[in-house]
């Protein structure tokens, strides 16, 4: 009798986790073929060695254009958490998004950019398992952080130097 109320229980579950993989239950890419405009590149200096840092260590989650998608991204319920995790990773930062941000906002983003990269805690250690070229040096850390440190003091002289009367 119990043996029997597993099997259905068993059944149950495995019909549910391939139901789920249907096509209408899967979460849209984070991709877009609109030209990024408000790229943060479109605003501030990025030298190109940290913008292709910046391309393989962060881009997938912190901007609208995510290209590399595993064999794991199309499995249920491993594609909702991606999704979830892409959309909350752009709400706080998004390289796409960037030259939208106000000089306010953007320094403190390059503030959490430098300490980010001072701690080491991104790109993600999870992420980098399966993206080995997001996995940054030592140097690559320190060029990153040295960037963000440049970006908040070219941001803080804007700030502080008046404009030029007309």
């Amino acid at each position: 009798m119990v043996l029997k109320l597993r099997n259905k229980i068993l059944l149950v579950i495995i019909a549910i986790f391939l139901v789920i993989q249907l096509p209408v239950f899967r979460p849209a890419k984070n991709f877009t073929d609109a030209e990024p405009v408000n790229d943060i590149s479109k605003a501030y200096d990025v030298p190109m060695d940290i913008q292709m840092l910046l391309y393989d260590g962060c881009y997938s989650c912190h901007s609208n254009y995510t290209e590399k998608y595993f064999w794991y991204s199309n499995i249920q319920p491993v594609s909702w958490w991606m999704a979830s995790h892409i959309r909350n990773a752009k709400k706080e930062l998004n390289f796409s998004e960037f030259a939208t941000y106000s000089p306010t906002r953007a320094l403190k983003k390059f503030k959490e950019i430098e300490e980010e990269m001072q701690k080491k805690s991104m790109p993600l250690k999870s992420y980098t398992l399966t993206h080995k070229d997001a996995r940054y040096s030592d140097q690559d850390y320190k060029d990153v952080m040295d960037w963000a440190v440049t970006m908040q003091k070219e941001l803080t002289q804007k700030k502080e130097t008046p404009l030029a009367p007309e």
